[in-house]
């Protein structure tokens, strides 16, 4: 089926613009001829829907998102019979947060906890209905001029009572490098305490304008954080205070245990600062910004580590052909 082009209609629907484009699908703006309403149309790419397994994942995002009625979370539409599959969601005004960490680098402290709290409220809500985003980015959280946000993308969302879906040749099922959680780089589907991970990441990022792991390529990455501790955030900020500091560091905990156990945990410390303990890190490489060679006895530990990270790396050059 050709893409749409703007004029076209589908159903009561008239595409405006093309958005993006994925390995899996289109997103246009569109016009309901019905109300004047503007919303965004997804519609599954013609290779998705002859695979039973990638249009199943596109049924399923689109599930998810019809279950999810928040203010911080974008609404999946569902009111009609369609000629066609296709999703129809809300059309959020506003700038993607990684467009404002290009523009601005980084966040003054203030602006970047409000936004934060946001994300907190909304994987809460997410979280005690079963549902982990497991894709959360800059790219996937859009911010209005008063700095409220929606997140969007429930691609590689699941609900956590759901049977796991296994796909060859889609990365995209293991989230993205820069957020992807320690358990996740080992091959765990995850949990909501990686959507946590993901967020103190993302925090961490809007407060000194870089992420805490990076490396020559993404398994580099990948692997820094399932070995080191992220370099000191007051190191790279003086502003940030040792209690928000500890924040991230409870946030980005690399084993799952240790951190957050909720949003809502982490969003009581955002609201209470004062309150927050600081534990004694002074003797770990997070607080003096530096790297601690690897012990011999930890190499056999760091080659199993590896396995599933040059698993994703052959997954990725695979995907791109």
């Amino acid at each position: 089926m050709n893409p749409l082009e703007p004029g076209d209609t589908l159903d009561h629907y008239r595409i405006e613009a093309a958005i993006a484009r994925s390995g899996m699908s289109a997103l246009y703006k569109a016009t309901d001829l019905h109300d004047g309403k503007l919303v965004a149309v997804k519609v599954p790419l013609a290779e998705m829907e002859a695979n039973p397994e990638l249009f199943e994942r596109f049924k399923r995002e689109e599930e998810i998102g019809q279950m999810l009625d928040d203010p911080g979370i974008v609404k999946t539409y569902n009111d009609e019979e369609r000629s066609r599959v296709y999703m129809v969601i809300e059309w959020v005004d506003g700038r993607l947060l990684r467009t404002i960490l290009n523009a601005e680098r980084k966040l003054p402290i203030e602006r970047a906890v409000r936004i934060a709290l946001g994300i907190c409220g909304a994987l809460d809500y997410m979280h005690k209905r079963g549902i982990v985003h497991r894709d959360l980015k800059p790219e996937n959280v859009m911010v209005d001029a008063d700095d409220r946000i929606k997140l969007i993308d429930f691609g590689i969302a699941m609900k956590e009572d759901a049977r796991r879906l296994t796909f060859v040749n889609l990365t995209a099922m293991l989230g993205t490098p820069d957020y992807i959680s320690p358990e996740q780089v080992k091959g765990s589907r995850g949990d909501q305490r990686s959507d946590i991970y993901a967020l103190g990441i993302m925090l961490y990022e809007m407060l000194t304008g870089r992420v805490p792991f990076e490396g020559q390529n993404p398994l580099a990455a990948m692997n820094e954080r399932v070995l080191n501790e992220p370099t000191s955030p007051r190191g790279l900020n003086a502003e940030i205070s040792p209690e928000l500091e500890e924040i991230l560091y409870r946030a980005l905990e690399r084993d799952p245990r240790h951190r957050y156990a909720t949003a809502h945990e982490m969003a009581w410390d955002l609201e209470h600062q004062e309150q927050v303990g600081v534990e004694e890190r002074g003797m770990r490489p997070a607080a003096r910004g530096v790297r601690q060679a690897v012990p011999r006895r930890m190499l056999l530990y760091a080659g199993l580590v590896l396995m599933p990270v040059l698993l994703f790396g052959l997954m990725l050059l695979l995907a791109k052909r």
